[in-house]
């Protein structure tokens, strides 16, 4: 995701009690009554926030930092440096901590390392970002209200419990690399799990399913640079399937979701490689999930949905040995707007062909400017690489397209990645949309996919602000034509997995962001859906207003993983929006309190 802004800068429980009406009581006894509000002739039961009277009291939420290890801890966003006073309390301002908050704001390393904030804010509210406005107001906005910065598995269960028994939203927080705004939540407790760091490669795995290959055990806090990194310094250099930004927690949403890869197209998507799970369920258990121990939960955390089934505190993926590796970087140079869509449509057309020959593109589209940074070709040399891209060359030199192409072969895949791809950037205000076009789509209807595009940036211009497209070419299915797992079928299918952006005011309130999201469904969107009868969209850079998601985000696998969210957490103690079972969940009031239609 980084690599699209820059491209485009660069071109322009608490244990043994729980509370009742402010006062500890035994867990056995706990009566609280779910506070009811209505909005029109729709009554809702809701999670308890402060100021209602199930809201736990100073001595439960000491009770819980205990029951955690002592490291749960009030949250005070970093931007809070920065003002006079914090939520209309005493000030905590402290220029040099100010002063870093605003430096690391668009810094993705610096999020990575926050306890709960996100890359892209504006689900939190914005109403604490970093300021050189010191007499500024500054409040808690969206962001959680407490965060357990978990360091055992023991950590996160005492989270999991306290949430469940008094009835508090609960969101889970990794690395913060989230465009979604799934990992935070008004009123909430957070539970951050990036302090789990551990990383163990095995030569032979042993475990359930048949696999004897090569395998790495990694904690939920890794983040994919820190993985690829790891991996290359084995003897001998093995590979990972893993995201293609550097933050990426392997081991939280991405693989949860699915995961696309730079090696998707050789070696699928990183559910299909997956092979243990090791989890805190959401009645505070910990379990195992693989091909023999509960297969069933194991089949769910394989692309059934982020934060939705058991908090993930460590897997296990496959390995391969390193590669040679060749890239391109790509650029259509012709000022002449129709010349340009012409290359463009060249350029798209071929992503069937593109992935048969096991490549990745990663793609960064505006009006008049496409920039691939780059073509991926694991295993190729620079040679059998420009005879794979011949048919598009030819094509933009007999239709008078300008472009510019550099290929470079490199010893192993890790060092062009190191190279190739560039870090990602942080602060964006906006939201996310996008497709998943399939190859059939591309051999029907290319023209009209391709020509989708175009509409969809002028959707995006109409209503004012900044809206850009991101793309991956790849073929998960060419690597691995059948998988039985939680992922959207139409990934075996897919050749590319493309997104929408739309840039929203920091200061935007509510009903400004509504008709934002409303643009970017029908106005943005609505083209690329129109265009791919055959496709489907990613549940990890999706539309949170996506319209039938059930089907455009799961297809045929959604009512079996409906059925397993029931099992594995009927009393909703997870969230995130657009994820199984969440369907009689709203976030009301000003898009603060989560409550369910009764």
């Amino acid at each position: 995701m980084g690599i699209l802004f820059n491209a485009f800068t660069a071109a322009s429980l608490l244990v043994g009690c729980v509370v009742h009406a402010g006062v500890a009581v035994p867990l056995e006894s706990r009566q609280f009554i779910k506070p009811v509000v209505n909005v029109g002739s729709q009554a809702y039961e809701c999670k308890c926030y402060p100021g209602d009277s199930c809201w736990p009291n100073e001595a439960a939420w000491t009770a819980l930092g205990t029951a955690a290890g002592g490291n749960l801890k009030k949250v005070i966003p970093p931007g809070a440096a920065c003002y006079n006073s914090f939520d209309g309390g005493a000030s905590v301002y402290n220029a040099q901590s100010c002063q870093a908050a605003i430096t690391g704001w668009q810094n993705a390393d610096w999020q990575v390392d926050q306890e709960v904030t996100n890359m892209w804010p504006l689900s939190t509210g914005n109403t604490c970002n970093p300021s050189q406005n010191q007499g500024g107001k500054c409040t808690i906005g969206n962001l959680p209200q407490y965060v357990i910065l978990a360091k055992t598995k023991e950590d996160i269960k005492a989270g999991v419990d306290f949430a469940r028994e008094n009835n508090i939203r609960l969101v889970i927080r990794n690395t913060g690399h989230d465009f979604m705004g799934r990992t935070t939540g008004f009123g909430s407790l957070a539970i951050n799990t990036h302090s789990f760091k551990k990383v163990e490669f095995i030569k032979s795995y042993t475990g359930p399913g048949g696999y004897t290959g090569g395998a790495v055990k990694v904690g939920a806090g890794i983040e994919t640079r820190e993985l690829y990194t790891a991996a290359f310094n084995q003897e001998p250099k093995v590979l990972v399937v893993g995201g293609e930004c550097p933050t990426v927690g392997i081991a939280g949403g991405y693989v949860q979701g699915g995961g696309h890869s730079p090696l998707s197209s050789v070696y699928g998507l990183g559910a299909d490689n997956a092979l243990e799970f090791e989890a805190v369920t959401a009645a505070g258990e910990f379990v195992t999930a693989n091909a023999e121990e509960n297969a069933d939960l194991f089949w769910a955390l394989r692309g059934g949905g982020p934060s939705s089934f058991a908090v993930v505190h460590s897997v296990t993926f496959k390995t391969y040995p390193e590669l040679k590796s060749t890239g391109t970087a790509f650029s259509i140079t012709t000022q002449n707007q129709d010349l340009f869509w012409k290359g463009f449509t060249a350029f798209h057309n071929l992503a069937n062909h593109f992935v048969d020959h096991g490549l990745y593109v990663w793609f960064a589209l505006s009006s008049g400017s496409l920039s691939v940074q780059p073509f991926v070709g694991p295993g190729q040399t620079a040679a059998q690489q420009q005879e794979i891209l011949k048919p598009l060359f030819d094509k933009l030199k007999a239709d008078g397209v300008t472009y510019t192409a550099t290929t470079k072969e490199y010893p192993t895949w890790f060092q062009l990645y190191t190279d190739l791809f560039a870090d990602d950037a942080a602060g964006f205000q906006g939201i996310l949309g996008g497709r998943i076009f399939t190859r059939r789509d591309i051999s029907e209807n290319g023209d009209k996919v391709a020509a989708s595009y175009r509409a969809a940036l002028t959707g995006a211009s109409s209503g004012g602000g900044f809206g850009a497209i991101g793309g991956h070419i790849v073929g998960p299915g060419v690597a691995l034509p059948t998988v039985d797992n939680a992922v959207h079928p139409a990934w075996r299918n897919a050749s590319v997995a493309m997104l929408t952006i739309l840039s929203v005011a920091e200061n935007a309130n509510e009903q400004q962001k509504q008709a934002a999201r409303d643009r970017l469904t029908n106005n943005v969107d609505k083209p690329l859906r129109d265009a791919s009868p055959y496709g489907a969209a990613y549940v990890n850079e999706g539309n949170l207003d996506e319209p039938n998601w059930q089907e455009a985000y799961w297809g045929s696998n959604y009512p079996r993983l409906l059925e397993l969210r029931k099992k594995w957490d009927g009393e909703g103690v997870f969230y995130a929006k657009t994820t199984p079972g969440t369907e009689d969940w709203e976030v009301i009031e000003n898009g603060t309190k989560l409550c369910k239609k009764v």
